[in-house]
């Protein structure tokens, strides 16, 4: 067990250090849509456009990092949404069986179903290196992959969680600390 919660403390740590950059991504992604704002009106004051559609496609792609890469840091961090309407009554070892349960039988099948369903999509899209129809566009195929990275890196943050999960359950970590 000691070697699977290494193992967990590893993937605990790499989502840890992509999450710690994803805040930054946040801070670039607003000084983008900032910029897309004022270089619109700025732009018809001067007669110019200031802003372009590579940089609204941007904005967009950081979005979709920080939603795609700030995933498993979320629940890395329990910090996802949850209705605790019935768990918030439960014991500390009713909530880690439940989320063992919903670990295995939900979060881990979904994340490869939708990896499953999107590889032959974003296999397409490399394949013919599909681009914006959006005139000044971005490449749009490696922003697609992100959603097989975002996905793997839930896996595994799924499997450390339940590594934790199965760990207390055997009386060998704690919930509130680290592995």
């Amino acid at each position: 067990m000691q070697r699977l919660l290494r193992l967990a403390r590893w993937i605990d740590a790499v989502n840890t250090r992509i999450g710690r950059i994803t805040y930054w991504l946040v801070l670039l992604m607003v000084g983008v849509g900032a910029w897309n704002v004022l270089g619109r009106y700025l732009g018809y004051f001067v007669g110019r456009n200031l802003s372009s559609n590579a940089l609204i496609e941007v904005q967009w792609y950081l979005f979709d990092l920080v939603f795609l890469l700030g995933a498993a840091y979320t629940l890395r961090h329990n910090d996802h949404v949850r209705v605790d309407v019935l768990q918030a009554r439960w014991s500390t070892r009713r909530k880690v069986i439940a989320d063992l349960v919903g670990t295995l039988l939900f979060l881990l099948p979904f994340c490869v179903m939708v990896i499953w369903v999107s590889w032959d999509a974003i296999a397409t899209s490399w394949a013919i290196r599909e681009t914006s129809p959006d005139p000044g566009g971005l490449p749009r195929y490696p922003i697609k992959a992100m959603i097989l990275v975002s996905f793997g890196l839930l896996i595994l943050q799924g499997l450390s969680e339940a590594i934790k999960q199965v760990a207390f359950l055997r009386g060998q970590h704690s919930p509130e600390g680290e592995p």
